[in-house]
């Protein structure tokens, strides 16, 4: 049964997922003619693409960071009630990305926001990804609901900064294993990441479970999800909020949503077009310009 309203949740939340059988694949030379034609774009991307890449979602069965869940860490009252364990899972996020290399879906989506940009067309990226990807693939603008694994946010001073240091900290280094075996290392905090300005403590700067949006951010994604005229779904399952209700509300507007998905979500019925598979296979075909 799909999904068909909720409530409105203004902070980082989570509906579940409904269990929906396979649908046939959407007609891709009709999307691609549709796609020639759109002159503002907007591109909404979620864990799928990245995984493609081989990062870590820590969702669904076995997505587990020792015995935590994203969601037991990815909190304040996690992070004020233990700084150290949140640290090391953040710290082993980190490393993981410096290893970890943009796929066929990232370059395929910067390569034609190049394109179209050369055109005076316009083509903007909204990702609720941590990870940096999109830039590395050099995706520009983009639009991160979720703030950077590579940014850090002073709980003292509010200053935030780009940081990509390796380790972050030197008590952090060789820290974070995510085997469940591994037991906490308990650094104190006088030893964690510490503000460059005022020597508060710092904590990554992503938005945690129960936070609010960034209100900037947040205009500029409302803004370009209003004016598109094609709107993209990719490797994003539509259950958090309030991403989830954009592409929604732009098939409200009567405006082309194109879904590029491993499986079906809750809205997939609310598009015009589906397309199931691998992103870093459909998505060079889509987006090429040929």
């Amino acid at each position: 049964m799909l999904i068909t309203s909720c409530s409105r949740i203004l902070s980082r939340g989570i509906v579940p997922i409904c269990r929906l059988s396979k649908m046939p694949s959407s007609d891709m030379a009709k999307f691609r003619e549709v796609f020639k034609k759109a002159e503002k774009i907007v591109v909404l991307t979620g864990a799928g693409v990245s995984a493609e890449s081989g990062v870590p979602t820590f969702r669904g069965s076995g997505g587990l960071w020792r015995t935590y869940k994203s969601q037991d860490l990815a909190t304040p009252d996690a992070f004020y009630r233990d700084p150290s364990l949140v640290w090391e899972f953040y710290h082993y996020r980190r490393e993981v990305m410096c290893t970890k290399k943009p796929n066929a879906a990232h370059v395929a989506i910067a390569e034609s926001q190049a394109l179209i940009r050369g055109k005076g067309r316009e083509m903007t990226v909204v990702t609720q990804n941590i990870d940096e990807l999109h830039h590395a693939a050099g995706t520009q603008d983009v639009i991160e609901l979720h703030g950077s694994l590579f940014r850090t946010l002073c709980i003292k001073c509010g200053d935030t900064r780009a940081n990509r240091d390796s380790p972050i900290c030197e008590a952090l280094r060789g820290k974070g294993a995510p085997d469940r075996d591994t037991k906490a290392s308990n650094i104190p905090e006088e030893q964690l990441p510490h503000c460059q300005k005022c020597k508060g403590l710092l904590r990554p700067s992503v938005v945690w479970f129960g936070e609010m949006l960034d209100d900037d951010i947040l205009l500029k994604a409302h803004k370009a999800i209003g004016e598109c005229d094609l709107c993209l779904v990719v490797g994003t399952s539509s259950v958090v909020y309030p991403a989830a209700m954009f592409a929604p509300q732009v098939a409200a507007r009567g405006v082309a949503v194109a879904e590029f998905n491993m499986e079906v979500t809750p809205t997939t019925q609310q598009f015009g077009f589906h397309f199931q598979g691998p992103c870093g296979e459909l998505l060079p075909i889509a987006l090429s310009p040929y």
